[in-house]
């Protein structure tokens, strides 16, 4: 996370050509721009130009000014480096200030609110907080790198909301998971651990984020979890930050336990299914037939297929049936109210007590 303390540094908005040096010392001298130019072997020409500033004092110059003038060249190169820096630190910010419009895509006040970065003095420096962040020089370099995200933006039912809030989401997630440290991706351990992973939804939230995050580790697949941003509307999203190690970011839109998890193993069905180059987004909406699968997957490993059939037929279903078949396949029983009220079985408002409500605790699941 960044420090939320202010820095402040030196912004200089004008700066003076060491010329103008130059010229002081020549008059404090009583040496006209000619003489220089005699005794340095320049033309006047030169000279003239080095005091307006639309010439360099080059290594060489320096030197000759030291012999002439008595003032060290060391002086001179360090008037012109800095004279230099100075333009370019103008310059720049001449750039970022034609750029605050966009940065008003990010949702900066949740950004700031989060440590994810500072609260800027002015709007040039905001600019150069959300390209820090985003870990790119330029708002070009940003939309070459994020270029691929914007595609599956631009596809997706979920985009009604921002790709800039999006893209700041998947960001946060993306510097989390640099801090998960995970073994080389293997599909069978990886595998593995999902069984693992359903045995937690009876474990209290403590338990469920540190486990989870801890055996997908184990087999390659960094899961951190990252609140929602305004202007996002996103469960989750799959991607591979490398081809050994893939990530799985949850957001807790929902904050009910069978929301949380069948977006957890819908995620991991995409890894399991699905390459390595394709990034996935989990907002409303069907969003074609790699989604259509992943929905499967999740469906038919938390709940076996046979087991639900059987239990789906039966003409009563109570709350205490819930509980009885929720406990004889091993998961949370809200997973099943959450699945019965998807397939039309149980009322919306039905049995909604058996499902876990999380929220957010310092970056921490609770219930």
């Amino acid at each position: 996370m960044a420090n939320k303390q202010k820095q402040y540094r030196y912004e200089p908005d004008y700066t003076l050509p060491p010329g103008e040096t130059l010229l002081e010392v020549l008059e404090t001298k009583g040496m006209s721009q000619t003489e220089l130019a005699l005794r340095t072997g320049r033309t006047l020409k030169t000279i003239n130009e080095i005091i307006k500033g639309k010439a360099a004092i080059t290594a060489e110059t320096s030197l000759q000014l030291e012999r002439v003038l008595g003032v060290p060249s060391s002086f001179w190169n360090n008037l012109e480096r800095n004279y230099r820096a100075d333009l370019a630190a103008i310059e720049e910010r001449n750039r970022l200030e034609a750029n605050v419009e966009w940065v008003r895509q990010f949702p900066v006040r949740a950004l700031v609110k989060m440590g994810a970065i500072r609260d800027a003095r002015d709007p040039a420096a905001q600019v150069i907080e959300i390209l820090s962040f985003f870990g790119v020089a330029s708002p070009e370099a940003w939309h070459e790198t994020w270029s691929d995200a914007e595609v599956v933006y631009r596809r997706s039912p979920a985009f009604k909301s921002s790709p800039g809030a999006v893209s700041a989401w998947l960001r946060l997630g993306e510097n989390r998971a640099q801090a998960v440290s995970c073994a080389p991706y293997n599909r069978e351990r990886f595998r593995s651990a999902l069984a693992t992973a359903r045995a937690l939804t009876l474990e209290p939230p403590e338990v469920i984020q540190s486990e989870l995050t801890r055996v997908c580790a184990e087999a390659g697949v960094a899961v951190v979890f990252v609140p929602e941003l305004p202007k996002t509307h996103l469960s989750g999203a799959t991607r591979w930050l490398s081809p050994v190690k893939a990530l799985i970011q949850l957001s807790l839109r929902h904050k009910s336990d069978d929301h949380l998890w069948f977006c957890f193993f819908h995620e991991a069905g995409h890894i399991l299914l699905h390459g390595k180059k394709d990034m996935f987004l989990e907002g409303d909406g069907d969003q074609g037939e790699k989604e259509r699968q992943a929905n499967e997957f999740a469906a038919d490993f938390l709940i076996p297929p046979s087991s639900y059939r059987t239990f789906a037929t039966n003409r009563l279903i109570s709350k205490a049936a819930i509980e009885r078949f929720a406990e004889s396949i091993g998961i949370a029983a809200g997973i099943v109210v959450g699945r019965l009220q998807h397939d039309g079985l149980l009322p919306p408002s039905h049995c909604n007590d058996l499902k876990q409500r999380y929220a957010w605790a310092q970056e921490k699941i609770a219930v």
